[in-house]
């Protein structure tokens, strides 16, 4: 497996990856209606996030099977020094368990700590709850994260890791 950072160019496979994988993962955890008006929103690739250079993807024999990075910016807005945002990660639900997540979000944290990030924070699905509590990422509450123009509320999990 490889792990690089992503470009314009992968556009199509993050979005394959996120509309393949989202519908499947987060079903057991979201009410069908809350993932109808959700998915549509969550489950398109973001151009500044694959172009801002600390978004990256995973590939297998040349198919993207992961994806996520993190950025300065809060994804509600806003910066704090020191402080970065995990984006976006997804695994091809064909492949979880496999240490693809894993390797992937060990490469991001060292990209976020190596670029002087002290903290790192996530707005956690349901779903990724227990993962990130295995990468060291404490629950500090439980949110409802908008997205889209609309401002759906997505309910979600703040969670933080100190390196």
């Amino acid at each position: 497996m490889r792990i690089r950072v992503s470009s314009a160019n992968d556009i199509s496979g993050v979005d394959a990856l996120l509309s393949l994988s989202y519908p499947v993962l987060l079903e057991p955890d979201y009410a069908p209606s809350v993932l109808v008006a959700a998915l549509p929103l969550i489950s398109k690739a973001r151009p500044e996030l694959l172009t801002c250079g600390t978004y990256f993807v995973a590939e297998r024999a040349g198919e993207i099977v992961g994806a996520g990075g993190w950025t300065r910016n809060r994804p509600t807005g806003g910066v704090e020094p020191g402080l970065g945002h995990i984006r976006h990660v997804v695994t091809d639900y064909r492949f979880v368990r496999q240490g693809i997540a894993k390797r992937l979000m060990t490469h991001v944290l060292k990209d976020a700590q190596d670029a002087g990030m002290q903290r790192m924070e996530c707005f956690s699905t349901l779903t990724a709850v227990p993962f990130y509590a295995a990468l060291g990422f404490i629950t500090t509450q439980d949110v409802s994260v908008p997205i889209g123009p609309a401002g759906i509320k997505f309910p979600s999990v703040l969670m933080y890791l100190t390196f």
